[in-house]
């Protein structure tokens, strides 16, 4: 029985889908779990951003904190975008039969979050040096 044509006719983004043949849908389903984790990861990091700057509204402290909270929401947001991209980047490898293009959001988050550690460990010296 032939596939029903009508059907990927439907799908978007035409640009996914209207292009190349079918891959096999093991391999589209394993790459749509990878952007749903990194789609949890950047929304771990707005909540995080979010309760940050909710501990400093109640804690009273510094502004230095709010921005930071900013940063991690906003690098939420963008760990997000970048999910979206990676997703359809890969997808249409599968689909024109392409090698597999490298990770960009992995190095991004490592240093990432390697920036974050080290400036709130430098703020956590900065503070204790105060008392």
């Amino acid at each position: 029985m032939a596939p029903d044509k009508s059907f990927e006719d439907n799908r978007r983004p035409r640009s996914v889908y209207g292009v190349g043949d079918e891959p096999d849908a093991r391999f589209s389903l394993a790459n749509e779990r990878t952007a749903l984790a990194w789609m949890r990861t950047g929304l771990a990091l707005v909540a995080g951003g979010v309760a940050l700057t909710t501990l400093a509204g109640v804690a009273d402290l510094p502004l230095f904190v709010d921005v930071m909270a900013a940063l991690v929401c906003l690098g939420g947001g963008l760990v997000a975008v970048s999910a979206l991209i990676g997703w359809r980047r890969v997808e249409r490898a599968m689909r024109l039969a392409l090698p597999l293009p490298a990770p960009r959001i992995l190095v991004g988050v490592g240093l990432g979050i390697v920036v974050l550690a080290l400036v709130f460990a430098g703020y956590a010296v900065f503070e204790a040096l105060q008392r």
